[in-house]
């Protein structure tokens, strides 16, 4: 594709140079061009869309960083003005999580009683109810493709996103890329992601392209930086192109291991990043792996990750009260249940 020279005279502003495949003499002040070279200027001076493609993010980028200066935070924003609850698992699924556990309308019953106690815990920040569907999800099998992961149908994708705004919440699509990778697996959310409700979280846990032989639950996978980056540049331009409030992106985590190379990690005001703490356990043993894989390595927001199932067991172990879970330092803004 190509881009007319209309489409970036703007990009002057930037004081950007821009090569263009040939120059065509312009005739005296006051002549009117004739023949070859009339014919010249009637045609639109194309330039290489790659090139352009990059000129433009970096416009768009300049143009969020100088609103997030000047006001805190782009239009939009949920971050850090509310703080995010959401129920986790997969719509198809009783046994990843809450999300599916139960039918859809006592899930949603229990779910209010949950945002009722986290309201009145924290009256300086409003809640922003979520959903967290995985959405393309680790497989026991290889698959045709041998990538062990599975992506959901159209129609439940386009399902559980349905029952969000049914709800007045917003929807995180997760990705637990199996022997497949983010860069092969984030387009085919896409059209969905257009969606200024849709968000998305990439589950290292089970991300094992750089494992050869071992299957997902067998070893806990990883992500470096350059494939979170690789993702909020994805999310920016989606973002940009469809002129869309910040995208929310969770990033599971619960040993050193899962995340390398976090202090590489580059930070866009068009994309939220939270590093979220996905371990289960007593209070205790949540608390000191809040503190070594998310406090010590930080990022920009952080979450934390509740467990119907595995949490309060065995007694007197409990689940953590919304009072207790915003005492953390920081304080997570963002509450996942599962």
């Amino acid at each position: 594709m190509h881009f007319k020279i209309t489409h970036v005279l703007a990009l002057a502003a930037l004081g950007t140079t821009l090569a263009f495949p040939a120059c065509q003499t312009r005739p005296a002040e006051g002549e009117t061009p004739t023949g070859a070279a009339a014919e010249a200027a009637a045609k639109p001076v194309v330039l290489d869309s790659a090139q352009l493609q990059a000129i433009v993010m970096r416009r768009d980028s300049l143009l969020a960083d100088s609103i997030m200066k000047k006001s805190g935070q782009l239009p939009g924003a949920i971050l850090p003005g509310k703080r995010i609850v959401a129920f986790y698992g997969n719509i198809r699924s009783k046994g990843m999580g809450i999300l599916g556990r139960e039918p859809k309308e006592q899930m949603f019953r229990k779910f209010e009683k949950v945002l009722a106690e986290w309201r009145p815990a924290d009256p300086s920040r409003g809640v922003q109810a979520a959903l967290h569907n995985v959405t393309i999800t680790a497989q026991g099998t290889a698959g045709k493709d041998g990538k062990w992961r599975l992506m959901n149908s159209k129609a439940t994708i386009e399902e559980v996103i349905s029952w969000a705004k049914e709800h007045n919440c917003i929807i995180f699509l997760d990705v637990q890329p199996g022997h497949s990778t983010l860069a092969a697996e984030l387009p085919k959310l896409e059209p969905y992601l257009k969606d200024p409700i849709v968000h998305l979280g990439i589950d290292p846990e089970f991300s094992l392209s750089t494992m050869p032989g071992v299957r997902p639950n067998q070893k806990i996978g990883t992500l470096d930086a350059k494939d979170i980056n690789f993702t909020v540049s994805f999310l920016a331009r989606i973002v940009s192109e469809n002129k869309l409030p910040p995208k929310v992106l969770t990033v599971h985590r619960f040993t050193r291991k899962m995340v390398s190379n976090y202090k590489n990690i580059k930070l866009d005001p068009r994309v939220q990043i939270v590093m979220h703490m996905d371990g289960h356990g007593d209070p205790t043993l949540k608390k000191d792996s809040y503190q070594h894989y998310i406090v010590n390595e930080p990022v920009q927001y952080t979450g934390f990750k509740l467990f119907y199932e595995y949490d309060a067991r065995p007694k007197p172990h409990h689940i953590m009260t919304p009072e207790e879970v915003i005492a953390l330092k920081p304080s997570p803004l963002y509450i996942q249940y599962q």
